[in-house]
């Protein structure tokens, strides 16, 4: 099976930036269109874009929506995204926009009953973004830490009907650390749904190992890139090769 890379574009106040570990105060701008950015991922063959609203998720609710609808309008490939959006009404209002499937993080650990709406009510087009520190998930821009643990949540969710979880390791977010593959395959191992790894791919050996042990576990169905993009440490066309 083939993986899907999901080139990463985090907003921060209407910039494209990479944080380190999730921190706000560890941005670094890699520019300030991110519209112009998503057209060079989609001319680069990448077939989907990863979309997070940054300030969104810590506040709450959509910050960058014109950021985002900028993207929208330039690139024709689908976008998932994220960050801050907690209600049907968001779920609806970026869906009706053009938005091909929506995250929910923080609104799937405190409030697993609008995952299953979402999911009943849009069929393929609802992930659950799982985020975890030491292996429990964190909310609110990972801020804050419950003592839900990561598989806990997945296995609670996975027969609600959602398209993918995609599984960040907070730790290595950011940091060109390599992928936390083996709980990454881990949580794929368990459930019944696709698993989309994300945080601290270095290289195309991330890629590479992603892929062997895809074979493994069918489950294991991407990862999301950013810093090793932007840095280029690795360029899109290996990036592609590999998977």
């Amino acid at each position: 099976m083939n993986l899907t890379l999901y080139p990463a574009i985090d907003l921060k106040d209407g910039a494209c930036v990479r944080l380190r570990r999730g921190e706000m105060d560890q941005a670094t701008i890699y520019g300030s269109d991110p519209a112009a950015q998503a057209l060079i991922w989609q001319n680069a063959g990448f077939a989907w874009l990863h979309v997070v609203d940054l300030n969104g998720a810590f506040a709450g609710r959509p910050v960058n929506a014109d950021a985002v609808r900028a993207i929208l309008s330039a690139v024709k490939i689908p976008l998932q995204l994220g960050g801050g959006i907690r209600d049907l009404a968001g779920v609806e209002s970026w869906l009706a926009a053009g938005i091909t499937r929506i995250i929910l993080g923080s609104a799937a650990a405190k409030n697993p009953a609008l995952v299953r709406e979402a999911a009943r009510k849009f069929p393929g087009q609802i992930a659950v973004g799982i985020d975890a520190k030491s292996g429990l998930v964190a909310t609110e821009g990972w801020a804050e830490v419950s003592q839900l643990s990561a598989t806990d949540l997945a296995l609670r969710l996975q027969d609600a009907g959602i398209a993918a979880i995609i599984y960040t390791d907070i730790a290595r977010d950011g940091m060109l650390t390599g992928l936390n593959l083996p709980e990454t395959a881990a949580l794929a191992a368990q459930i019944s749904v696709p698993v989309i790894a994300s945080g601290g791919v270095a290289g195309l050996a991330d890629i590479q190992a992603l892929k062997q042990a895809s074979a493994a576990t069918p489950n294991l169905a991407g990862a999301i890139i950013g810093r090793a993009l932007y840095d280029g440490s690795i360029s899109p066309a290996e990036a592609l090769a590999a998977c």
